[in-house]
């Protein structure tokens, strides 16, 4: 099945995953390093492998219709929803904007964080000529309330190249702002591994991409808790964790 991906750009690490396929819901395992969905003719995204995989699994002669109600950032992998008709992407968009859709991420952070369970809340400021994220005090213009609850699931994990500290974290947002969790825990020390963007100083992946865009940092978005578009029943997705998060041992779901 082809991507339409350049011959130069190095292959995805994972192979498409389909979570879930009931009805007009599709639910995918997103690979870090892949983008959501991109204009950009001849780059790989998510959008276009789903795409391929409905046209070639159902035969459709012409275009594939996919609803994207969310997306998730490139360097970060786990679960996304997808819908097959326009009528279950406003459903599922209506979700996201009020709010129903319970969105839980795993993480691996620098260092140790205290307290061990917590809320934290910012105002935070895109740049207007880059894809950056900044925390800014309240009433600056164009600056947004950011909330998310946390708690520890392990700490004192060693990094597998440097032995240094690090902790495992379940997050849960109650905002979904641009870059929201990397630049909530990177402002207060607690980076996550990998993603240099917001502070971090150690490697995730053993081998880094050849891309440094492709490169993946320890967050998972690991649960999507919505209700069905059609049948309006609860619906929990679960999202296995990728290959490169062996290296840290990491207990089972909680």
């Amino acid at each position: 099945m082809s991507d339409n991906q350049p011959l130069s750009q190095p292959e995805i690490r994972e192979p498409l995953s389909i979570l879930l396929e009931d009805g007009p819901l599709l639910a995918v395992n997103k690979p870090a390093g892949l983008l959501t969905l991109g204009a950009i003719p001849g780059i790989a995204t998510l959008e276009r492998r789903v795409k391929a995989y409905l046209k070639d699994k159902y035969q459709k002669a012409g275009n594939v219709y996919l609803g994207i109600p969310h997306r998730l950032d490139r360097p970060v992998s786990g679960v996304v929803v997808f819908a097959r008709n326009s009528k279950c992407a406003a459903r599922l968009a209506e979700q996201f904007r009020d709010r129903v859709v319970r969105k839980v991420y795993w993480a691996i952070v620098e260092g140790n964080v205290e307290p061990a369970s917590g809320e934290l809340v910012d105002w935070l400021q895109k740049s207007d000529d880059q894809a950056h994220v900044s925390v800014v005090n309240e009433g600056i213009a164009g600056a947004r309330e950011a909330r998310l609850r946390y708690r520890t699931l392990r700490t004192e994990i060693a990094h597998p190249v440097t032995g240094e500290r690090c902790t495992q974290l379940e997050i849960e947002l109650d905002t979904g702002r641009m870059h929201q969790i990397r630049v909530q825990f990177g402002s207060r020390g607690w980076a996550i591994l990998g993603d240099r963007q917001y502070g971090s100083n150690l490697e995730f992946e053993t081998i880094s991409a050849l891309d440094p865009r492709e490169s993946a940092i320890a967050l998972h978005a690991r649960r999507l808790t919505l209700n069905h578009p059609v049948r309006y029943d609860e619906v929990k997705l679960v999202a296995p964790l990728p290959a490169n998060w062996n290296a840290f041992p990491i207990p089972d779901e909680e």
